[in-house]
């Protein structure tokens, strides 16, 4: 990831260089690097400029897509690593660790639809769009008797964080009988 950074910093600086003319566009330099660069940032300038933006911000656009990927792909592959290594502890565990980690993984799923429900909700996705029929369907089990029992807040409907609370003290009780 860092070989990657590196050769997009030099992508966008040698970019830079040349099309503001820190660097004559007619040298040898110039020639070189308009070679080396233009594969790059000619599909990068289509792209930003068929997106409604200014196509000489293409190579700093790479540059940023390349930092956030990087650190995406590290997260990503640091979650995994760690998933492994839990779902390897728990077979090494025998059945009880295996019903742990089914527990956590279910426990984890009904909070993350608890969360995508909220956020969904604030850009008008609710029960009946399509993709969000999962989430309702994973979290009313706990929601609609909380709202049975405490009122919303003016506008403000607080029954998913007494919800996400709830659910968290009820998952680490059971994970400490477990």
């Amino acid at each position: 990831m860092f070989a990657a950074f590196v050769a997009s910093l030099a992508v966008a600086v040698g970019s830079w260089a040349v099309r503001t003319r820190r660097i004559s566009p007619f040298s040898g330099a110039a020639r070189l690097i308009r070679s080396l660069t233009d594969p790059i940032i000619n599909p990068m300038e289509r792209w930003v400029h068929r997106r409604g933006g200014n196509p000489q911000h293409a190579p700093w656009w790479l540059l940023g897509i390349v930092v956030v990927g990087g650190i995406l792909l590290i997260t990503v592959a640091q979650w995994l690593v760690a998933q492994l290594a839990r779902a390897s502890f728990a077979a090494n565990a025998g059945p009880r660790g295996v019903l742990r980690l089914a527990v956590y993984y279910l426990g984890q799923l009904v909070l993350i639809a608890l969360i995508v429900r909220v956020i969904a909700s604030w850009f008008g996705a609710f029960r009946f769009s399509r993709w969000m029929q999962p989430v309702y369907f994973l979290t009313d089990w706990i929601i609609q008797p909380l709202r049975r029992i405490i009122p919303p807040l003016g506008m403000i409907d607080i029954t998913p964080l007494v919800a996400w609370f709830a659910l968290r003290i009820v998952l680490n009780w059971l994970m400490g009988v477990l």
